[in-house]
């Protein structure tokens, strides 16, 4: 009985260092593919569009009412300290720092990675990946490579308009619910909003960019079993996707504010 507890333990164990190794040179491989030719602008462009422009609508709303709700929360709890003139400050360093990148990657995940992988994964069950190599055709460089590179390059730009309508909607609620001043808010939140702030922001969307896509691509890639497959590839990924979203936010926010 406790042999065999042990076994299943150490097959466990095993099978989740087999699934890593796999995902490290899954990773390795299509990163170091965005450094040589052949290059498919047009698919890029288009995964651009896809995962930036098309989810601009979600991320703007996520944003928005993220900064109204931050808003209301910063004014009840420092209305008993007399501090309300520090709710321009929390709002935007908040927005920029920290909810901007993550809630906007959060929502992209959901969003994108699903469908990454979804696309792949019904590629892989119908046999077209193994087409594009007979057809000559690296399916890395072909169906990998743009979406990592687009998410990379989306992502940042989707998070900066993000903090955009996220400062705007601590505004809009700050001045007309909360009856702020409106030249005086405006001006709070220029003189707490600091360089570093909004690059660190980027900087995480850059990464998260490359966690969803990848994420996307790998569980997409490797996916079996029919339909049932697919929608498994699919939970994978954006659970994968969360996960580390939230666990790289940890270290890279230490990287960039560690005292």
């Amino acid at each position: 009985m406790i042999q065999r507890f042990f076994q299943i333990i150490g097959q466990a164990f095993i099978k989740a260092l087999e699934s890593v190794g796999d995902l490290v040179l899954f990773c390795s491989k299509a990163i170091t593919s965005c450094f040589y030719p052949p290059f498919y602008p047009r698919l890029l462009i288009r995964q651009i569009l896809e995962i930036g422009f098309y989810s601009l609508p979600v991320v703007g709303l996520t944003a928005i009412f993220t900064g109204m709700v931050l808003a209301l929360q910063s004014y009840t709890g420092f209305a008993r300290q007399g501090f309300e003139a520090a709710i321009p400050s929390v709002v935007v360093v908040s927005i920029t720092r920290e909810l901007g990148p993550v809630l906007a990657g959060l929502m992209v995940a959901g969003r994108v990675g699903a469908a990454i992988a979804a696309e792949i994964g019904t590629m892989r069950v119908t046999e077209q990946i193994d087409a594009l190599v007979t057809l000559s055709t690296n399916p890395i460089k072909y169906l990998v490579v743009p979406r990592i590179m687009a998410g990379f390059i989306a992502l940042p730009l989707l998070v900066l308009v993000a903090d955009i309508i996220g400062v705007l909607g601590g505004y809009i609620v700050s001045v007309y619910k909360l009856d702020f001043n409106s030249i005086s808010y405006v001006t709070n939140t220029l003189n707490f909003l600091v360089t570093i702030d909004v690059i660190s922001g980027l900087v995480k969307a850059a990464f998260f960019g490359l966690i969803i896509t990848l994420m996307g691509c790998y569980y997409g890639y490797y996916s079996k079993g029919g339909a049932q497959g697919v929608g498994s590839a699919t939970t994978k990924a954006v659970v994968a996707s969360s996960i580390l979203i939230l666990t790289f936010n940890y270290f890279l926010t230490e990287a960039f504010f560690s005292i």
